[in-house]
């Protein structure tokens, strides 16, 4: 489990065959084989340290469904060790499992700030609420507006440093995690199990009033 604060932004030295190289300093601190690193959003297991990083296998079924497949010798990635019971949860809860890749459908300078405004499935975009929370390439952001087939966020100038998000262009993939959250209350909402909790109805007003709403 991951909170989607980049600890660092690591280089890729090589990517293919079902595995991949980084450079990395910070994250290989108090870190060994078979520990979880998330890599833009993709929670991978290290197997192994070289000189000046480590190495993580890749799944074909992690190439289908992310973006990593793209990467390339000297992309920049997210980078960030799985949480530790006294971690500070500075973002939001991130599993590490991407629901889906989007697309970068525009780029806005405003003010200080950078817009980035991401074309995604309506799967995805069924549990994008405005001011919620979602993980971009593992970085855990806000959602600023949603329209069309498409939301935004706003890139803050740290964020914009501390991370690979800044050289996303119009076209470049990005890989999606939706918040846990939403997806888990859609799922007991639509149970087809008839419960004294969740009626086969449904969210309704009744249900909202009985739990105190």
């Amino acid at each position: 489990m991951f909170t989607g604060i980049v600890e660092e932004v690591g280089r890729v030295r090589s990517v293919g065959n079902g595995c991949i190289e980084i450079a990395a300093a910070k994250v290989t601190e108090g870190t060994a084989v078979g520990d979880s690193i998330a890599v833009n959003g993709v929670c991978l297991t290290v197997v192994a340290f070289t000189r000046d990083g480590f190495t993580a296998d890749m799944m074909p079924v992690t190439l289908e469904r992310t973006a990593l497949g793209k990467l390339r010798a000297g992309d920049g990635v997210n980078l960030e060790r799985a949480l530790t019971l006294s971690s500070r949860l500075g973002g939001h809860i991130v599993s590490g499992h991407i629901d889906g890749v989007g697309r970068v459908k525009s780029v806005e300078a405003k003010d200080n700030a950078r817009i980035l405004r991401v074309e995604a499935a309506s799967t995805i975009l069924r549990y994008i609420v405005p001011r919620g929370s979602v993980a971009l390439d593992g970085v855990s952001l806000t959602v600023a507006e949603i329209g069309g087939k498409a939301f935004s966020v706003s890139l803050i100038p740290h964020t914009r440093e501390a991370t690979a998000l800044d050289g996303k262009q119009v076209g470049d993939s990005v890989n999606i995690e939706n918040d846990v959250i939403g997806k888990y209350v859609e799922k007991l909402l639509r149970t087809p199990e008839k419960s004294e909790a969740v009626p086969s109805g449904g969210l309704t007003m009744e249900l909202l009033e009985k739990c105190g709403y």
